[in-house]
C-alpha cells in the first residue's frame, strides 16, 4: 500500500514563515513604490494659487507631498492661506524625496541668496531627481547654478534676471528640460503639476 508522507510541523513552520517574508516583502516593495515630494513655501506671501493646483494634482493621483518652510509656524499666503509645514526647508534631504517644488510668491526671494535653498537644487540634479519652480522661483535655481545653458520660464517681472543667470528663457507657460521643470505664474499651476506627476511616473 503505497504511503502518503504529511509535511511535518518543521516544514509547515518553515512555509508559513516564507509566505510570511513573502507577504512582508510585497508590501514593502508597495509603499518603497509610492513617490515622495516635498514643496517648499516662503513664510509669508507664497501664492496660494501655485501651492494647492499642483498639490492637488499630484496627492490625486497617490503622490506624498511634504510641505517644508523656513519656520515651523504657520506659513501665511498672500490670499489669505494658512499652511503648517511638516518641517523645516534645512532639514529635507534630497535621498528621502523624488522632487523638490519651489513655489512663487513675493516672498519666495527669501530663498534667491539662501545657501541651503541653493544646495537642495544641486543635490536634486546630483540625485537625478526633479527640481521645478513657479512664477519668480526658478531665480532661486538659477542663481544655485542649475539653469545655465537651460531652457526655462519665469515670471515676464523676472526675464531679464533669469536670461542673466544664463538661462535660455523660452516664454512658455511651462517649461521642461531634463529634470528641471519650470512655470511662469499662477494661469500655469495645473499644468505645471500635470507635468511633474508625468516626469514622475516616467
Amino acid at each position: 500500500m503505497m504511503r502518503i508522507k504529511v509535511p511535518g510541523f518543521r516544514f509547515q513552520a518553515f512555509l508559513l514563515s516564507f509566505c510570511a517574508l513573502v507577504f512582508i516583502s510585497c508590501a514593502y516593495a508597495q509603499d518603497a513604490a509610492i513617490k515622495q515630494v516635498v514643496m517648499i513655501i516662503p513664510r509669508v506671501e507664497f501664492r496660494d494659487d501655485e501651492f494647492f493646483p499642483p498639490k492637488q494634482v499630484l496627492e490625486k493621483e497617490g503622490i506624498l507631498v511634504k510641505v517644508a518652510s523656513s519656520t515651523l509656524d504657520e506659513a501665511k499666503g498672500s490670499l489669505g492661506a494658512r499652511v503648517k509645514p511638516d518641517m523645516l526647508f534645512t532639514d529635507v534631504n534630497m535621498g528621502d524625496f523624488d522632487a523638490v517644488i519651489f513655489i512663487g510668491g513675493e516672498g519666495s526671494t527669501e530663498y534667491w541668496d539662501n545657501p541651503f535653498a541653493h544646495k537642495l537644487a544641486r543635490n536634486a540634479v546630483a540625485f537625478n531627481k526633479i527640481v521645478a519652480a513657479i512664477c519668480i522661483a526658478p531665480i532661486t535655481l538659477g542663481k544655485a547654478g542649475i539653469l545655465k545653458g537651460k531652457r526655462a520660464t519665469v515670471h515676464p517681472s523676472q526675464e531679464a534676471e533669469l536670461k542673466a543667470l544664463g538661462a535660455d528663457y523660452t516664454g512658455r507657460s511651462v517649461e521642461k528640460d531634463g529634470n528641471i521643470i519650470t512655470a511662469n505664474g499662477p494661469s500655469a499651476a495645473v499644468e505645471f503639476g500635470v507635468e511633474i506627476l508625468r516626469a514622475l511616473k516616467y
